[in-house]
């Protein structure tokens, strides 16, 4: 349930290649033998927004056309557009045409067709083919991808436990005079000054304090300063309850429409997309704004070039009356590989996919020596090679895996841009989301008819429907599957808990 806009996620997925997509001196890893059947495996993936260089594509490029000569393997890859990607798998789906393997992102649709029987189980090929999988991939993990006791699905893990953090324009706030807020109150008057006081002194009145995309994209904060976070489910009374109906999401709410009402949040949020938040950043209009994680060394960074004299700083997340604060919690899954149940070619897939968790450094770090050397024990990375081998992220982030002793000499290595620093803030503050088990049966069947009930949150804050209409959509979520949703989060909920004391008493 926790829904993130689609673009969104993409472009989350996306810039964490950008910014963090590899570590250094990985220990040496076991190898899968390579497989001289030639056989041919064809792939449904994203490409993430990636492009490729002059003369290459995604079934012809020097990365993919490594794995193919360390695996034998002729691989034919599709890459549906990221825009409408889930909607392009559904189609597959339904064609019959069916490849070998997809690669997806929503908890929601795979648990879906999980249940229909559309998948292979996959234990006794991972057994067989997948050592290094199974020595990579932690064993709560297999279970996040089981149903009825059986894995659907090789998973693609996170290496953050968020994304967002604020950062402010600190050269503003001592032209005006003002501290670094810590409550909402003092975020108030800063992003009023932002607005209306000329932060930049040019006479104009041409700046804003605060800025979201659409959909409410990087307002995490503001809704973590009441406690709440849409789209996650918390613990209340021994039972779990979905935070898009909790009173505190309604004050949240009202505090935005406030700002909104008083022109201090950017009017345009609703039709924001991402490139269009960081256009205006990097044009200095933005004061203030819930920053991803590598985003210093995006729009930040950009800015400062474009202005010698801007300066940003994190800010602590903005704590409510309740002296509460954090942000969502990233899932550890970021990603499906499932292969659809007729495959004749399933073992090859399960070889290739062990072969990208095995080979870290080339397909996570790009090629020694060209895009990256040590030098007296340090990596040092050739920005330009870096910039144009991104693409290698399309094959390797289908089976990433933490590796957390050498994620900060990876980070530091890409530039003095706090990277390592952001991802400590956050993780000190992430507020947890308490359903992480695969999509109840309701959920998927829900699923759409809820999301488009929570555009009503846009409508609230920006005046169109009053703040008594948030009492209205409670019970209409309630009426309209959630609370079958919830009846079902809390069976899991008791069972996960049952688990537990079971594993517990057998220790």
């Amino acid at each position: 349930m926790k829904r993130k806009t689609r673009l969104l996620s993409i472009m989350l997925v996306t810039a964490f290649f950008v910014s963090g997509c590899g570590l250094i001196g990985s220990p040496p890893d076991k190898r899968s033998p390579t497989i001289h059947n030639s056989q041919t495996v064809s792939i449904v993936i994203s490409n993430l927004g990636m492009t490729f260089p002059s003369g290459m594509d995604e079934n012809d490029n020097r990365y993919l056309n490594y794995i193919e000569e360390e695996t034998g393997l002729e691989i034919q890859v599709t890459t549906p557009p990221p825009e409408v990607y889930n909607e392009k798998l559904d189609v597959i789906m339904s064609s019959g045409n069916l490849p070998d393997m997809m690669h997806a992102y929503e908890p929601v649709w795979f648990g879906n067709y999980a249940k229909q029987g559309a998948f292979m189980p996959l234990d006794d090929l991972i057994d067989r083919y997948g050592p290094n999988l199974k020595e990579k991939i932690p064993s709560e993990i297999w279970d996040r991808v089981r149903y009825g006791g059986k894995i659907y699905a090789v998973p693609s893990l996170n290496e953050v436990s968020g994304v967002e953090l604020v950062y402010a324009r600190k050269d503003w706030l001592d032209r005006l005079g003002l501290k670094p807020p810590v409550t909402l109150d003092e975020y108030y008057e800063v992003i009023r000054a932002f607005t209306q006081d000329d932060p930049d002194g040019n006479g104009i009145d041409d700046t804003m304090g605060l800025i979201f995309t659409a959909n409410l994209g990087r307002s995490a904060p503001f809704f973590g300063a009441f406690g709440t976070q849409i789209n996650s489910w918390f613990e209340q009374n021994g039972k779990l309850v979905n935070g898009n109906i909790l009173p505190e999401t309604k004050e949240a709410l009202a505090y935005l429409a406030k700002l909104y009402k008083e022109g201090l949040l950017d009017r345009e949020f609703p039709l924001n997309l991402q490139n269009n938040l960081y256009e205006k950043i990097e044009n200095g209009t933005v004061g203030l704004f819930s920053a991803a994680w590598y985003d210093t060394r995006g729009p930040i960074a950009d800015n400062m070039k474009k202005d010698p004299n801007a300066q940003w700083i994190a800010l602590e997340y903005p704590t409510g009356p309740n002296g509460l604060k954090g942000v969502y919690d990233k899932d550890i899954i970021r990603g499906y590989n499932v292969i659809p149940a007729r495959s004749q070619n399933a073992e090859s897939v399960i070889k290739m996919l062990d072969f990208i968790v095995s080979d870290y450094k080339n397909l996570k770090l790009g090629f020694e020596n060209e895009i990256w050397r040590l030098e007296n024990g340090r990596m040092v990375t050739n920005f330009e090679k870096h910039d144009e081998h991104l693409y290698r992220g399309i094959y390797q982030s289908l089976v990433d895996v933490p590796d957390p002793v050498l994620f900060r000499e990876r980070l530091d290595s890409l530039g003095d841009f706090q990277l390592y620093t952001n991802l400590e803030i956050i993780k000190k503050s992430v507020i947890k989301n308490e359903f992480y088990g695969i999509p109840t049966p309701t959920m998927s069947k829900y699923d759409k008819k809820l999301g488009e009930l929570q555009d009503i949150f846009t409508r609230i804050i920006m005046g169109i429907e009053p703040i008594e209409s948030f009492d209205t959509y409670v019970e209409r979520w309630k009426q309209e599957g959630g609370e079958e949703i919830t009846k079902e989060v809390n069976e899991w909920y008791r069972n996960r808990d049952r688990t537990r004391l079971e594993d517990g008493l057998n220790e």
